[in-house]
């Protein structure tokens, strides 16, 4: 390969690191790619890390010893994130997603690439000291969101469906209390999905009282695996006492008045 200039270097440093979050790269990995000394190489790192957090882009850390290298921490302002959170907020508290039972549409948000990858970022960043093996999500509309956690987590993605399927091969099944409805439902993990003594977080668009979580975190302790986190982008506040302690949201989902108006409002972090 031919001689590239600092500028090209930089450029093509920073869109692997960025591909490839939270994932350790030898400086011999860009050495041999760009045809580059490892001095030259260090020299080019120290503009990106340098750029990365002047612009509130994340981090760039250097990882010592000999499987050592570089990783790129996706991060935003906390600004940033406020904005983020307002944005979304003002869009979810329009009257006409109200739908019949006081339910918020939220689909169209959940399917939105630039609103999930900013969502992925923001929770991420809060899961980043935990040394996650895997993220979990249900077969529901929040897999986006799991899908971008898990991205910029640099972990796998784990779904557990609703019902048992022949693709998937042995099972294991639980039954779960919904803690909204208080009604008995069913939800499935192939035996193979993830390594039993797996730390996990879930992952979900909504939380009413928790019952989900609850049953993602009874389904991960038959597989002797942990469940050391759990974050949302909408946690209802009106449904009283959870049935999970620790968790992240975005935004906050009080109710829904006579005349329509959705009361929400971004979570204390960001406000």
């Amino acid at each position: 390969m031919e001689k590239l200039t600092r500028n090209s270097r930089i450029s093509a440093i920073t869109r692997i690191l960025t591909d490839n979050p939270n994932r350790i790269i030898s400086f011999n990995y860009f050495s041999e790619l760009l045809n580059s000394a490892k001095s030259t190489i260090s020299e080019d790192m120290v503009i990106v890390k340098d750029t990365m957090e002047k612009m509130n882009f994340g981090k760039v850390l250097t990882i010592a010893g000999a499987a050592g290298g570089v990783k790129y921490i996706p991060d935003i302002s906390i600004e940033s994130k406020k904005e983020f959170a307002e944005e979304i907020c003002r869009l979810l508290k329009d009257k006409s997603r109200v739908v019949p039972g006081n339910f918020i549409y939220m689909t169209d948000i959940m399917f939105k690439p630039r609103v999930v990858s900013m969502a992925g970022v923001i929770l991420a960043s809060h899961f980043y000291d935990k040394d996650v093996d895997y993220v979990v999500t249900v077969e529901t509309k929040g897999v986006p969101l799991a899908y971008e956690v898990a991205k910029n987590l640099g972990v796998q993605l784990v779904t557990v469906r609703r019902e048992n399927k022949v693709t998937e091969g042995p099972t294991v099944s639980i039954n779960y209390v919904s803690g909204s409805s208080g009604r008995i439902q069913n939800m499935s993990l192939a035996r193979r999905s993830l390594n039993k003594g797996s730390k996990c977080i879930f992952i979900d668009d909504f939380m009413r009282a928790g019952g989900t979580a609850k049953g993602i975190k009874d389904l991960l302790n038959e597989f002797e695996s942990e469940l050391v986190g759990i974050g949302v982008l909408v946690e209802s506040v009106s449904a009283g006492r959870k049935l999970v302690e620790e968790r992240i949201s975005i935004l906050e989902f009080d109710s829904v008045d006579d005349e329509g108006n959705i009361n929400m409002r971004i979570s204390p972090s960001y406000s």
